[in-house]
């Protein structure tokens, strides 16, 4: 590490950082949580009593050879209505040795990038290896950042893509279409989207279902990156029922799941599942648990996001960069 500290801009972010790389980074994240190798304190959330904004702060570390990894943010769900990223956020990185600050870099295309790739390495651990429909809720970076990276793990036969804004959504797929040369159609509504789905995302920050249990076909994998808190749910308690029933419900930290997901943490109070029933991604990759068992199984995955996930990709950016000038 030489002493020149990197400070890295969101377009710098996302070259360095494409779509294949980011998918490596948070396999490699998961696999280090799932065999214990990795550090990773509880996560700050914390609602603002002024507005609806969340301010939070994550710090991890991957590995002895990579130091530690501090991000600092706030969700700001207003930004969607002005076609803006609802998350901001700055990632430090530190000298694995030293402890010397390495780089600073853009968090806003360091999350977008890494919550979409992590889904990825969900979908290509839990769905059937025939899964080709996707269903996404939302129309904003996330789910754009979703349907790209997806692409990437299933060779997808259609997209259909709702939000509760005709021309945002409309917008939304014919960008899809253009860039992956996919048909992807906006639906009139979430159920329309949803039903007939292999696959569903939910990119939302919704505080209400907007996925429905007895909308799922047999054998559904349903993704949720929206429901980051108590307070918010994106997917209903039958979905939950149904994936504990017939499947599995698959989170990216079971502590940190039962603390802040909140379909998780309305079906803990319920007694619809317990803690032990929480199946982590990093023990699905890493061979200590099973999900699916069969091409009947609903399979549901909530991710919170982890300070690990951050440490993976602002890594890969570092080592990305020391290449270019190498």
């Amino acid at each position: 590490m030489t002493d020149d500290v990197l400070f890295l801009s969101g377009r710098q972010v996302a070259r360095l950082l494409d779509a294949d790389a980011a998918i490596a980074s948070q396999r490699a994240a998961f696999t280090a949580l799932g065999s214990g190798g990795a550090d990773l304190p509880g996560k700050i959330m914390h609602p603002s009593r002024f507005d609806d904004s969340v301010v939070f702060a994550y710090v991890s570390r991957m590995s002895a050879d990579t130091g530690a990894v501090a991000k600092f943010g706030s969700v700001n769900p207003g930004n969607a209505a002005a076609g803006l990223p609802t998350v901001h956020a700055v990632v430090t990185v530190l000298d694995p040795v030293t402890g010397r600050l390495a780089a600073v870099m853009d968090g806003t295309a360091v999350t977008t990038l890494r919550t979409a790739a992590a889904s990825a390495v969900a979908v290509d651990a839990l769905a059937g290896p025939d899964a080709a429909d996707l269903a996404v809720l939302g129309s904003g970076t996330q789910a754009l950042a979703h349907v790209r990276a997806i692409a990437r793990v299933r060779g997808l036969k259609s997209v259909r893509l709702w939000s509760p804004t005709p021309r945002r959504r409309t917008r939304a797929a014919e960008t899809l279409a253009a860039e992956l040369g996919l048909p992807v159609e906006p639906a009139d509504s979430a159920e329309a989207a949803v039903r007939g789905a292999s696959l569903v995302a939910a990119c939302t920050l919704s505080t209400t279902p907007v996925v429905r249990g007895q909308w799922l076909d047999a054998g559904c994998t349903v993704v949720s990156v929206g429901s980051f808190e108590p307070g918010r749910r994106e997917v209903d308690a039958e979905v939950v029922r149904r994936a504990m029933e017939t499947g599995a419900v698959v989170v990216d930290d079971p502590e940190t799941a039962a603390g802040h997901a909140g379909p998780v943490v309305d079906a803990l109070r319920e007694g619809l599942l317990t803690r032990d029933d929480l199946i982590s991604l990093g023990e699905v990759l890493t061979g200590r648990r099973t999900a699916r068992t069969g091409p009947e199984d609903v399979v549901y995955y909530n991710s919170v996001g982890l300070g690990i996930q951050d440490a993976a990709a602002a890594w890969a950016v570092v080592e990305a960069a020391k290449g270019e000038h190498r």
